[in-house]
């Protein structure tokens, strides 16, 4: 699953943003047993392989939570720039709210075997070395890819089979 912030503005380039993202998982994982079975999080979006008895409701429970948080922090630091964009590309049906952070939807694919959960994290985890940030995985700080090399990460995951 990918979530992704309204029309790609980077708002993870600040720890404190980053920190509400693994903090609000974190809390899913306790309070509704959420399973992350791997993550990335780039500076305009992020990939999770999670697993839960409602993935659709509590991805919209993350999604609405961090929005709060994330925007009340850039308001808290003056972050003007970035709430004018927020604000300027918000759907105009969103007359409830004077921001917008994330595209809307949610839309959870099932992994249906083994190989397609290998492709997906594989996937995940070379994103930020696609994207030249880093040269291998590992050294991404903001990734389940160093768990997977038997390194401490900053959320606990599932390690998936086959690894």
């Amino acid at each position: 699953m990918t979530c992704t912030i309204l029309h790609w503005i980077p708002i993870f380039t600040r720890p404190e943003t980053v920190k509400v993202i693994l903090d609000s998982l974190k809390y899913l994982q306790k309070d509704v047993g959420l399973r992350i079975y791997a993550f990335v999080i780039l500076e305009n979006h992020l990939h999770l392989i999670v697993q839960s008895n409602n993935v659709s409701k509590d991805m919209s429970r993350f999604k609405s939570y961090t929005a709060r948080n994330i925007v009340d922090y850039l308001k808290l630091n003056n972050a003007k720039s970035i709430l004018d964009q927020l604000s300027f590309y918000k759907k105009a049906h969103k007359q409830d709210r004077e921001f917008q952070l994330w595209q809307e939807g949610i839309q959870p694919k099932q992994i249906q075997s083994i190989d397609m959960m290998k492709d997906r994290i594989n996937y995940i985890h070379n994103n930020p070395v696609k994207r030249g940030y880093v040269d291998v995985p590992k050294h991404w700080r903001y990734s389940s890819a160093r768990i997977y090399e038997g390194n401490q990460g900053l959320l606990d995951i599932e390690v998936a089979d086959g690894f």
